[in-house]
């Protein structure tokens, strides 16, 4: 009989040796080799029927797609990722650790190419859908620190990493972490706030505004809009703007900086100029008229 320590000893044969990492899966408890005293934390659950369908996604996207996102939070914060903690719930059958394997496995597609090793967590089965719980530690960025989204400042300008939009046709179960881009424009530049786009363009940099206590106006020409949210749009009724403003799960950056830095932005090609930080209200420009702008996006239902 298949049981919890059958899965444990075959998910170590597939546990990679980490320099950061002095003991790994296997004993109470992982131990680590800290470089900097402070650490980042993220946790993220995603459930089978309202993250993924996994009949529809397949056991190893959804493992990259768990990893991922919990890396995108790091990135949120211009930190470098340094380990992971995964806790699963497999749905009961046969194909229960044939399931677990890949799920394994694409979360280490995406922990490997950022350098981050599966030091330990736990395993379950029970009769509903697969639940996954990934969680990652990381270290500030030794240029700046971490970055909050509480910095934004009046007169800051607002940029994003790249286009918004469609992710649901496909791109929201392969997301791409921007920590790369984030430890790069926190080496050349000020980075007075930032955050990754999980919610929703619109919904995320509401809460840059809530944190920091301040508004903002978009320029809705400026907007980059991803080639999925015009597909998208063709069959919802939706411009290819509104996808790009609420849809979410892009996984792009957006971020502020005072307005000495944004030569240095567009010179580092890392990003586009949006709009700007005001004093308060949210507002969308078309053609210099401003409009206000209700933030739209996802949010899990309690």
């Amino acid at each position: 009989m298949f049981g919890e320590f059958d899965l444990i000893r075959g998910i170590r044969k597939e546990y990679r040796v980490s320099p950061q990492v002095r003991l790994g899966p296997g004993d109470d408890c992982a131990i680590l080799a800290p470089r900097l005293s402070a650490t980042l934390a993220t946790t993220d659950m995603l459930m089978e029927g309202v993250d993924f369908i996994l009949a529809e996604a397949g056991p190893r996207a959804v493992g990259r797609k768990a990893m991922a996102v919990n890396i995108s939070d790091i990135a949120a914060m211009a930190g470098i990722p340094t380990a992971a903690l995964v806790s699963v719930a497999l749905p009961q059958g046969k194909e229960t650790k044939a399931m677990a394997i890949e799920l394994l496995r694409g979360m280490r597609d995406v922990a490997e190419e950022f350098g981050v090793p599966i030091i330990g967590g736990d395993t379950n089965s029970w009769n509903g859908g697969l639940v996954i719980n990934v969680t990652v530690l990381g270290e500030p960025n030794p240029h700046c620190g971490p970055v909050l989204r509480s910095g934004a400042k009046v007169g800051d300008r607002i940029f994003v990493t790249g286009p918004c939009g469609g992710s649901i046709l496909d791109r929201h179960l392969n997301p791409r972490p921007r920590i790369r881009e984030a430890v790069e424009l926190a080496r050349r530049l000020r980075l007075h706030s930032m955050i990754d786009i999980s919610d929703g363009l619109s919904a995320d940099l509401g809460h840059i505004l809530e944190e920091s206590g301040v508004g903002a106006v978009l320029n809705a020409e400026a907007i980059p809009i991803h080639p999925d949210a015009v597909r998208l749009s063709q069959g919802t009724g939706s411009t290819p703007l509104e996808h790009a403003l609420g849809d979410g799960e892009d996984f792009e950056l957006i971020f502020t900086v005072p307005t000495a830095e944004v030569d240095g932005v567009r010179e580092s090609g890392l990003a586009v100029e949006i709009g700007e930080v005001i004093e308060k209200g949210f507002f969308l420009a078309r053609k210099g008229i401003r409009e206000p702008l209700l933030p739209k996006g996802w949010s899990h239902p309690l």
